[in-house]
């Protein structure tokens, strides 16, 4: 294999070295950005080094707010992202988890068919029934709000599949035994269930969060209070067709704070996701 010599371990730290700085640099040249002032954005080419405004740049974005957004500072949509981010994943997660465990362990007529019903919504994504979706939200007055954002997109066909799938690899002896132990419905469920997938539940988790934190067209159709953005519909309401109407030193902060949760997430629950995908605990 070519890590056994010494020629090939030079070769492949060299590509993961060359594959780093095409992922990072335009993070790192988007943090440079956002140490300068305007002016020295908008008069190319721009430094390569961090400049002075660090401090007066991410104190102004974070807490004086952004022209373009109604005034609205960014750490009220890194809140409002992550209520939404963290509603959709848990949200996702519970339903996911019970659906599975009732379509697995539970014996009621048209049991499959419902479990079918579940899988058949993966061919159809939230662009199509957007329209009902948006009507049934204006019925219950739930425009602007953080139910608005999160309820339509906590259901999750991949979620229920994956769970149902790991709970079938559950030995029938382990049901039993639990079953003689005198354990019931919601007992097999807290105290074996949940802990044989919780490395799943993390790995999920990882996901999911990415996946609300990174919504765009929900939110932006849903909300119409600048109070309620998240912080993507915020930073494409912050972009103007002219760069000179643009803060750019503004924009280039909250494009860093607005990567910097997911990029926590995934840091922190690493070892957590590896395990998710590749063990089952049992």
């Amino acid at each position: 294999m070519i890590g056994q010599s010494p020629t090939g371990i030079y070769i492949a730290h060299a590509i993961l070295i060359l594959g780093v700085i095409v992922v990072a640099f335009p993070i790192y040249y988007t943090f440079v950005a956002s140490t300068h002032s305007l002016q020295t954005i908008l008069r190319p080419p721009l430094p390569l080094l961090p400049g002075d405004r660090f401090i007066e740049n991410y104190s102004e974005a974070l807490f004086g707010g952004v022209g373009r957004i109604g005034g609205v500072p960014v750490w009220t949509l890194l809140f409002n992202t992550t209520v939404v981010a963290l509603g959709i994943a848990i949200g996702k997660i519970i339903i996911s988890i019970l659906s599975a465990y009732a379509i697995v362990f539970f014996r009621f007529p048209l049991r499959m068919t419902f479990f079918w019903i579940i899988f058949i919504t993966l061919m159809l994504p939230v662009e199509v029934r957007i329209l009902p979706t948006y009507k049934v939200m204006v019925d219950l007055g739930l425009i602007d709000t953080y139910a608005g954002l999160i309820v339509p997109l906590i259901a999750s066909a991949t979620a229920t599949l994956l769970f149902r799938q790991f709970f079938l690899t559950i030995p029938g002896e382990l049901v039993e035994a639990a079953r003689v132990d005198g354990a019931g419905p919601f007992r097999f469920f807290k105290d074996i269930l949940l802990p044989l997938s919780r490395t799943n539940i993390a790995a999920l988790f990882v996901i999911l969060f990415i996946y609300g934190w990174t919504q765009y067209l929900w939110p932006l159709l849903v909300t119409n209070d600048n109070q309620m953005n998240t912080i993507v519909i915020a930073l494409k309401k912050m972009v103007s067709f002219a760069d000179a109407d643009t803060e750019w030193h503004l924009v280039m902060v909250t494009a860093m704070l607005a990567i910097v949760p997911p990029i926590l997430v995934v840091v922190l629950m690493q070892r957590w996701f590896v395990r998710g995908l590749v063990d089952t605990e049992k």
